[in-house]
């Protein structure tokens, strides 16, 4: 660094000898090379000039300025004419009076000579160039670079955050459940942004026929073989052991059955009061030929009556007798009777009516086995193998339905339907209707595949059959043709396009939904109409897998989304129906 020496603080006025001059000329030369030496300010340069213009003989230097280097950063300060007046950047008063003393000597050497104007020692110096120029400092004052006031600075920042944090954990923890837990309607209200879903898999058939082979469990093949287009449904023989169908019998025993039952005569009473449809609108649904008159074909194509009784030509007729709504007792309701008819006796003879177990639209006994953490690791294992085999997220298959078993007696039977219904506006799906926050007076179940395990082989009867399978087209009216209704399937189970038989640890699975075209469900397959033929001789045992999907590709990623927090929150019994399934898990059975 440079050292400024104002002529005022020296005792004497000389000149320094051209040698001195020199060698102070060549120090400073090498010293500018120097970047770390020298102040990187302007003042150098200045000073340099001064001297340039000041000694244009280069013999001698003015007393009056003396530049003076030091190689130490400790040692190096610039005096002024303020240090006198005690500018806190300044020398002490004893250092300022021994470098007097060093110039005065240098001064006695060397001839005198006349100093410039005071004007142009004060510009080189720094000083500005009036008399009351103020003194510009170059450097800042201690009090506001001491370690002190810093520390003191320090404390109080620190202080002001803590104070901050504070506050916010205070309001954190005051609201309490409000903030963790805002409860399923806010939730659902304000959901948050909701996971992106991939497209759904879904197995190309190739033809009927086709195999192909497939490894579900270590050390053995499977192959899967393509019985259908329409729907697109395959086969997997020997997709279970004979010891866990067996032991799937035996948990379904210990777990107890009970009677299947389509849909309770008062909820369906209550469910129809909701719907706001005039006699006339139902006339014209029914109607499905449009030519004003209802035949009995049209009326069992369109319903789905309500306590499970299954409506045949003769049942409907000795209904319309008991109610007097067909006067010609021909079959045929005109639009006059049908809008004179009162739907409440129509309910009240179905609530009356003691129907025979041959006459319900199912006759069977079920139960449900839970397949989820915890439960038993045979119901374990066929979800994971089921999980391979349709190669879906395990989101989707892990938070479906359990297994549903079923037992068919001898004279057991299921009437031809569809597993899963379509979602119109007045419907939702049974399996996200807890998070999706609507009022609709119907919901229905929305099974986007079924896998369907034969337990055991059955004496007679008792196949799967498809009556409409692999058809050219589809007609729900020319389901009834000529007194053969192909839904029947106590009386015309011979007359569908496809039956499979029961063999014990054969799966065959199936598509509900047609694809949206954007790989996601669409409409519900009218190809998949299925149903469980009469039992003649023996029992028939049967296993379900429901994988579950709701058309609405948002509703489903917010029940993930749900099923997903309360999975983190410990809500391990999301389903505590299935708990009990869960003291089966250690069984161990001799078989």
């Amino acid at each position: 660094m440079m050292l400024f020496l104002s002529a005022s603080t020296l005792r004497g006025k000389g000149e320094l000898p051209a040698s001195a001059l020199k060698r102070l000329h060549r120090s400073l030369t090498q010293l500018g090379k120097k970047k770390s030496s020298v102040y990187p300010g302007p003042g150098r340069r200045e000073a340099e000039h001064s001297l340039a213009t000041a000694a244009p003989d280069k013999r001698s230097i003015p007393g009056s300025l003396l530049l003076v280097t030091a190689e130490r950063a400790d040692s190096a300060a610039v005096v002024q004419a303020t240090a006198r007046r005690g500018h806190p950047c300044g020398p002490s008063p004893g250092r300022a009076r021994g470098l007097g003393a060093m110039a005065a000597a240098g001064e006695a050497a060397g001839p005198q000579w006349a100093p410039p104007e005071r004007g142009r020692v004060q510009a080189v110096a720094g000083l500005g160039s009036g008399e009351d120029s103020p003194v510009r400092p170059l450097c800042k004052p201690r009090g506001i670079c001491s370690r002190a006031y810093f520390l003191v600075l320090m404390v109080f920042v620190h202080l002001y955050l803590g104070n901050v944090l504070a506050l916010l954990l205070f309001v954190h923890y005051s609201n309490g459940d409000k903030s963790t837990d805002p409860g399923p309607q806010s939730r659902a209200q304000n959901p948050g942004p909701a996971p992106t879903l991939g497209p759904l898999t879904r197995l190309e058939g190739i033809k009927v026929g086709h195999e192909r082979k497939v490894q579900l469990v270590a050390d053995k093949d499977h192959f899967i073989r393509t019985l259908s287009l329409k729907p697109l449904l395959f086969e997997i023989p020997g997709f279970l052991s004979d010891e866990e169908c067996r032991l799937i019998i035996h948990l379904a025993q210990m777990k107890g059955l009970q009677r299947s039952q389509i849909l309770p005569t008062e909820e369906y009473e209550e469910a129809m009061g909701t719907m706001q449809v005039s006699q006339l609108d139902l006339f014209r649904l029914l109607d499905q030929n449009r030519d004003g008159r209802l035949q009995l074909r049209e009326v069992l194509a369109q319903t789905r009556l309500g306590n499970g009784w299954w409506m045949t030509p003769e049942s409907i007729q000795e209904m319309y007798s008991a109610i007097k709504a067909d006067p010609n007792g021909d079959g045929v309701l005109s639009l006059q009777e049908f809008s004179t008819m009162d739907l409440r006796d129509f309910h009240k003879y179905m609530r009356s009516h003691k129907a025979e177990t041959s006459e319900l639209v199912r006759n069977s006994h079920h139960t449900w086995l839970y397949q989820g953490e915890g439960a038993h690791h045979v119901m374990r294992t066929i979800r994971q193998r089921v999980l391979r085999l349709t190669h879906l997220s395990p989101e989707i298959v892990e938070l479906s339905e359990p297994l549903q078993v079923v037992r068919y007696g001898e004279g057991g039977h299921y009437h031809a339907h569809v597993d899963s219904g379509p979602v119109y506006p007045e419907t939702i799906c049974s399996h996200t209707k807890l998070v999706a926050n609507e009022s609709v007076p119907f919901e229905t179940s929305c099974r986007y595949m079924t896998v369907l395990f034969y337990l055991n082989n059955v004496t007679g009867g008792g196949e799967t059959v498809f009556p409409v399978a692999d058809n050219r087209t589809y007609d729900e009216m020319s389901l009834i043709q000529d007194d053969v209704d192909l839904r029947d399937t106590r009386r015309h189970c011979d007359k569908g396009n496809l039956r499979v038989k029961p063999r014990q640890g054969t799966a065959v699975f199936w598509y509900n939904y047609l694809p949206d075209g954007q790989g996601w469900v669409g409409d519900v397959d009218d190809y998949s109409l299925h149903g469980g033929c009469l039992v003649t001789h023996g029992t028939k045992w049967i296993a379900n897998n429901w994988i579950n999907v709701d058309p609405s590709r948002a509703r489903q990623a917010l029940f993930q989304q749900e099923m997903a927090r309360l999975a983190r929150g410990g809500g391990a019994d999301t389903q505590p129906e299935w708990a009990l399934d869960r003291a089966y898990r250690d069984v161990r059975v001799e078989l």
